[in-house]
């Protein structure tokens, strides 16, 4: 089996960050649009995050933030889980867009996903904690066109301008593909995060984009590391390095591989 060498390199401390945001205040430059955050294993930091992103919003009440939790995968935690609360409390409410795994769902809202209606039911709690659209990135929920297929979920609030409350929800059936790579959730959130802004209305545009985007960066990545390693090796981790690069095209207008399906129409 391939044993990678540890990472190396500094970890950003609390302190560190607020320095910078300071920075980025007394240069009147704290004027964002979208903020995004992923990994973090450290209370402090995150509670960190929480106080900028906090400030962000007074500045611009528009900024739209995007929240990828992650806290584990499978059944299992890979951050400390003095985080959960943090998350929960601090993070979710915070956040107007939410990419979660099955896993971190169901750590989110005390509830376990065995079905479509569970994950619509967990969508909905998660809403109830602040975010207006939610995605489940991946989940265990058998798909309907067999196990080389992972299904996923998004739901998505509209407030009409007359004030009644519109919901989309959408389910996608995903082509799986049989490698380890690192970053995938990384770009997942990323893409989402551009899609919505260009389809800020259309969850399901937004999902197929980003789904797609993922399918041919994979894709080509795949495709690049069997040739590297040669017949019958497996690739190794350098040569599965996501080939985003050489993805320009497809991330800028993926060819539509996946369509989603809306769940329920919109409830009046």
């Amino acid at each position: 089996s391939l044993v990678s060498p540890p990472p190396t390199g500094q970890v950003l401390t609390a302190e560190e960050l607020n320095v910078l945001y300071e920075g980025i205040k007394l240069n009147k430059v704290n004027h964002y649009d979208y903020i995004l955050t992923g990994y973090c294993r450290d209370q402090s930091f995150l509670e960190m995050v929480v106080d900028i992103i906090q400030g962000l919003k007074k500045a611009n009440p528009s900024l739209i933030y995007v929240c990828d939790p992650v806290m584990g995968d499978h059944g299992a935690m890979y951050v400390p889980e003095h985080l959960l609360p943090v998350y929960k409390d601090k993070v979710v409410p915070l956040a107007n867009i939410l990419t979660p795994n099955q896993f971190e769902a169901e750590l989110l809202t005390g509830r376990k996903i065995n079905t479509e209606e569970d994950a619509v039911e967990v969508m909905d709690l998660l809403h109830k904690m602040g975010p207006e659209t939610v995605v489940l990135t991946s989940t265990d929920i058998p798909s309907k066109n067999g196990d080389q297929f992972l299904v996923a979920l998004g739901s998505h609030k509209i407030v009409k301008p007359d004030g009644t409350k519109t919901n989309q929800k959408i389910y996608m059936d995903i082509p799986k593909v049989d490698a380890v790579f690192v970053g995938t959730g990384d770009l997942f959130a990323a893409m989402l995060l551009a899609w919505t802004h260009y389809h800020p209305k259309d969850l399901k545009m937004a999902c197929e984009k980003t789904v797609s985007v993922m399918h041919h960066v994979i894709k080509r990545t795949i495709t690049y590391a069997n040739e590297m390693a040669g017949p019958g090796k497996r690739p190794s981790p350098a040569q599965l390095e996501l080939r985003m690069v050489q993805s320009k095209a497809d991330i800028e207008n993926p060819a539509i591989i996946v369509e989603a399906k809306i769940i329920q129409k919109p409830s009046h």
